[in-house]
């Protein structure tokens, strides 16, 4: 089974605002990415990593709008890594831990899934996009200074998923060293371990910016124009594609059958009306 941590204990500097509590749709930012690790049954906790002086608004907040499953709240550090180590001292004994940025609201149950069993296979896992763009090293006042060979170049995403002891004998590590990582593979490597690559083709960007706001709330409404309606009266459990939890709507009510009458059937008075035809009803 898997524990997840979400890391939401930033301050949102670059976006000049509260970005995991931003409206994304009907919800929150928050709020979609706990509920793709709410809808994935291999989640066995959900562990939300905050800062210290706002857990009580995030418990008001979970309590207003909840996502159907159990959130633990954690007391969050200055930095990620700070962060990270905290919900790795809060883990249940489970045998892999995820660890997600909270503001990467279109993870899906499927991709969580598939990167599991990839770091089942081999440890450790994460998900990640090769880069298209061509790179360019800049200098302090952005003039280009040289070119960056982009091939074996890709950019790092989350969840990402280890085995527990393998991330904390890491984290162990980075706190003895008192170094500082900005992911969790960065930590693993410093162990000289192989981490495993998910190539990722679907939407997972991190909300940095604004614009990013308007460019998810269209991804998660193309998302649910695509997922297939269950047809009326259908009683049995229908997945979606959107990576949702599987649904089941009730089969519609049998009407009671109508008992025969004991009493004597009266005669139909004529209808005064020639024979074939039929009054016209009324619109």
């Amino acid at each position: 089974m898997l524990s997840a941590i979400i890391v939401a204990a930033g301050r949102s500097r670059r976006m000049g605002f509260d970005k995991l509590c931003a409206p994304l749709g009907q919800h929150t930012v928050l709020w979609h990415t706990l509920k793709g690790f709410a809808d994935t049954p291999e989640v066995a906790e959900i562990l939300l990593v905050v800062q210290e002086d706002r857990l009580t608004e995030f418990a008001d907040r979970l309590a207003a709008d909840s996502v159907g499953r159990e959130i633990k709240l954690v007391g969050g550090g200055d930095e990620r890594h700070l962060s990270v180590w905290n919900g790795l001292q809060s883990l249940a004994k489970t045998e892999f831990v995820a660890i997600h940025d909270g503001a990467r609201p279109l993870v899906t149950p499927h991709l969580i899934r598939a990167c599991l069993q990839l770091a089942e296979t081999h440890g450790a896992a994460c998900c990640a996009s090769p880069i298209p763009d061509t790179v360019k090293r800049a200098s302090t006042d952005q003039v280009v200074q040289e070119s960056v060979d982009r091939n074996g170049l890709w950019a790092m995403q989350t969840p990402q998923i280890f085995g527990r002891g393998l991330i904390l004998e890491a984290y162990a590590s980075v706190m003895a060293q008192h170094e500082m990582v900005t992911d969790e593979v960065s930590a693993v490597q410093r162990l000289g371990r192989k981490i495993a690559l998910l190539k990722n083709e679907d939407w997972n960007f991190k909300i940095t910016y604004p614009n990013d706001l308007v460019l998810a709330a269209h991804v998660l409404e193309l998302r649910r124009k695509k997922a297939p309606r269950a047809p009326r009266g259908l009683a049995k459990a229908v997945a979606v594609t959107s990576g949702r939890a599987p649904f089941a709507q009730p089969a519609p009510k049998s009407r009671p059958k109508k008992k025969p009458s004991s009493q004597p059937t009266r005669p139909t008075k004529p209808s005064g009306k020639a024979p074939g035809r039929s009054a016209k009803k009324s619109v």
